[in-house]
């Protein structure tokens, strides 16, 4: 069942997280963390198990762009893939130009996490649509 992210999340932070979990794990041969339903995971645990980290989310989203719009003078969604790869390894690093509402690198820890999470779970967690993380490491269910 997917789950829409806009009734949690602006369509802005939405954008943001998109492409910040895409930046995370990238489409290559095989679907990409939003593709693969890492966004709809996330959404159906900020329902549940992680709703205490909806405002998280919503301030590191906001966060990570105002971020980008100091350092690069454009929004996170707009960066090309170094800027944002440059970007986010200085906030995993806890380094910003800005001051964050919350601790940067803690949020960058969530992101990733959830994003792995969503993409390499059982597809009844929401993620891992049509079981593609499961299909690129040879991993088979037994019925």
């Amino acid at each position: 069942m997917e789950v829409d992210l806009s009734a949690l999340l602006s369509e802005r932070q939405v954008l943001i997280l998109r492409v910040l979990f895409d930046t995370l794990i990238p489409p290559d041969d095989y679907a990409g963390a939003w593709e693969a339903g890492s966004g709809n995971y996330l959404a159906r645990q900020l329902q549940g198990d992680l709703a205490d980290q909806l405002g998280l989310y919503r301030r590191g989203l906001d966060a990570l762009d105002a971020e980008a719009q100091f350092r690069h003078g454009m929004a996170f969604a707009a960066l090309d893939e170094v800027a944002r790869n440059g970007l986010l390894a200085q906030i995993e690093q806890g380094h910003t130009a800005i001051d964050w509402p919350i601790d940067a690198a803690a949020f960058f820890g969530a992101a990733c996490q959830h994003a792995a999470e969503g993409y390499y779970s059982d597809p009844g967690n929401g993620g891992n649509r049509d079981q593609v993380a499961w299909r690129m490491i040879g991993f088979e269910v037994k019925g």
